[in-house]
């Protein structure tokens, strides 16, 4: 731009990323980063001039990339609500019971703030998932269930690509591992399951049981502990479980947890 000030350009580039930031590719916001330089002194080399806009680029990006990560995250949680049955009120389900675990368990609270974190991403790689499978009311096909079981992977990649989330991407590839080594998408058993992961199994099987889902009745408290006895040791961490149905020995918790 011939003779503009730092101003002028400086309020371009404020146009642009205004610009950017109200446009979305199928519902991804789209992100942009920009730099600027001016040449103020007739001697300064114009290459010199362009790298320094470059490096400025460079610097604007690194801030831009993890909110804009952030954000898109955030949309694709808001798209995966809209197409299927992962809503906010099963995820605060599941924070609600994930927390009374925790505490249980005396974990630190960097463990905390990572199983919330978990517990808000774990089945962020439905989102690859159509909808048709993911609302289908009816059995599945061996076909289906193929597709399904790919989540976890999908959502270990997505999150493995965003350096704040990254922390909790081996436990979204695990949380649908079972005690005894006959889930997916691993065969990992025992001790090899990251804690949280299966923590998070256990939040996840009771939310759904406790509330239902539109194809499926809630179950009684006394269905709830029978399901998790029988499911213990095979899988979930049976002493999970029994802290669990130590918790839900208090009828006011209990409620509080539905």
């Amino acid at each position: 731009m011939p003779q503009a000030p730092v101003e002028v350009a400086r309020s371009l580039c404020q146009r642009v990323e205004e610009a950017c930031d109200n446009s979305y590719v199928k519902d991804i916001p789209l992100s942009m980063a920009l730099g600027f330089a001016c040449k103020s002194d007739m001697d300064k080399n114009l290459r010199m001039i362009l790298k320094e806009a470059e490096d400025n680029m460079y610097k604007q990006k690194l801030g831009v990339m993890r909110s804009n990560k952030s954000n898109i995250l955030t949309t694709l949680l808001k798209t995966l609500e809209e197409k299927s049955y992962e809503t906010e009120a099963h995820t605060q389900g599941m924070r609600r019971v994930a927390k009374k675990l925790g505490e249980k368990m005396s974990l630190p609270g960097n463990e905390m703030r990572r199983l919330d974190v978990l517990i808000t991403l774990h089945d962020i790689g439905k989102i690859n998932i159509p909808e048709e499978i993911l609302t289908k009311k009816g059995s599945l096909t061996d076909e289906e269930w193929a597709v399904i079981k790919k989540h976890p992977e999908i959502g270990f990649r997505i999150t493995r690509a965003t350096e704040e989330f990254a922390h909790v991407a081996e436990d979204i590839l695990a949380h649908h591992e079972y005690w005894d080594g006959t889930g997916y998408p691993r065969g990992l058993m025992r001790e090899e399951i990251p804690l949280l992961a299966r923590i998070t199994a256990i939040a996840d099987a009771f939310e759904v049981m406790s509330r239902g889902r539109p194809y499926k009745k809630a179950l009684e408290l006394d269905e709830i502990i029978t399901e998790f006895k029988r499911c213990s040791g095979s899988q979930f961490d049976p002493q999970l479980v029994n802290l669990l149905l130590s918790i839900l020995e208090d009828e006011k918790i209990y409620q509080e947890l539905k």
